[in-house]
């Protein structure tokens, strides 16, 4: 849900400092990461150590700039439609094919239902693309939306496997600062750049898009992985359109059709099938364990 403001965020600081989607890209990974970064300070959180920590943090960083440069050159190729459609509607797909081949999780009946009603409700929330895009400029933002989507998808299923010393909070501040580095020469080379005006209305903006969708919701998202597992959470992650169409209609008074509101009541249905399936596995898990800790030797 906290996913879901950012759409809202990052669009009323473009409108209020001129932008490129690319520069607020960059300071979201980057106010995010050094505000995380200045927390595990704070509290004193050791210094990462060794390779797998910092394979892991490189990997977060690397698959982070990835995911927002892909995202936002597919919504300038073609358009929002179809660059949300495709990043958030592959992601659950492409994290239950992975757990399928590497033998995490077999895609059951159930799974596949539980999809299929969410990119159903996902594509009727989102509507169809306008049309008005050429065919190369909708191949084109297809393709690098399903980077994207690639790139959220491999990030879920690494950091369902915490490693051992290595703390959520530590791993994705280091990883979106060092994100945001990479993407900051992208930025840089727009006709933008990455200079605005500091006025205290931009700045709280920035603040905003920096803590609630980025340091706080990616923190709680990867905290939450090992526990619920990469399938559910990526179907979970279907809040954020959600949330930020109630937020566009509200805020920006934008019409929601009633096609739409059947597409959000069956992205509803889906998240809670998600989330009762993961409720039912994690008593099983328990009661497996319990049930062996008790047995006699």
């Amino acid at each position: 849900m906290l996913w879901g403001t950012g759409g809202l965020l990052g669009t009323l600081l473009s409108r209020a400092t001129g932008l490129s989607p690319i520069a607020v890209a960059t300071f979201r990974l980057a106010v995010g990461g050094l505000l995380l970064v200045a927390v595990c300070a704070a509290a004193r959180q050791p210094w990462p150590r060794g390779r797998s920590a910092w394979r892991r943090i490189g990997a977060v960083a690397g698959l982070a700039a990835i995911f927002q440069a892909s995202y936002f050159a597919a919504v300038a190729a073609s358009s929002l439609g179809v660059a949300t459609l495709i990043t958030i509607g592959a992601s659950p797909v492409m994290v239950a094919v992975l757990e399928h081949c590497t033998g995490r999780h077999a895609l059951d009946r159930h799974r596949a239902v539980t999809i299929g009603l969410a990119l159903t409700g996902l594509t009727m929330l989102v509507g169809t693309p306008s049309g008005n895009a050429s065919v190369a400029a909708t191949f084109g933002g297809a393709a690098l939306a399903l980077l994207a989507a690639a790139a959220f998808a491999t990030v879920t299923v690494i950091s369902a496997n915490p490693v051992a010393g290595l703390d959520t909070m530590t791993s994705t501040g280091i990883g979106f600062t060092g994100g945001a580095l990479l993407l900051a020469p992208l930025a840089a080379s727009i006709s933008t750049g990455l200079v605005f005006e500091l006025r205290p209305s931009s700045v709280a903006l920035l603040l905003a898009l920096g803590l609630a969708p980025t340091a706080v919701a990616y923190t709680l998202y990867f905290r939450g992985l090992p526990q619920v597992g990469p399938g559910t959470a990526a179907v979970l992650a279907l809040l954020e359109p959600l949330t930020g169409t109630a937020l566009a209609a509200v805020v920006l008074g934008e019409r929601l059709t009633p096609s739409g509101l059947a597409g959000a009541a069956l992205l509803i249905a889906a998240l809670l099938l998600a989330g009762r399936r993961s409720g039912v596995e994690t008593a099983r898990a328990e009661v497996a364990v319990n049930g062996r800790s008790h047995t006699p030797d």
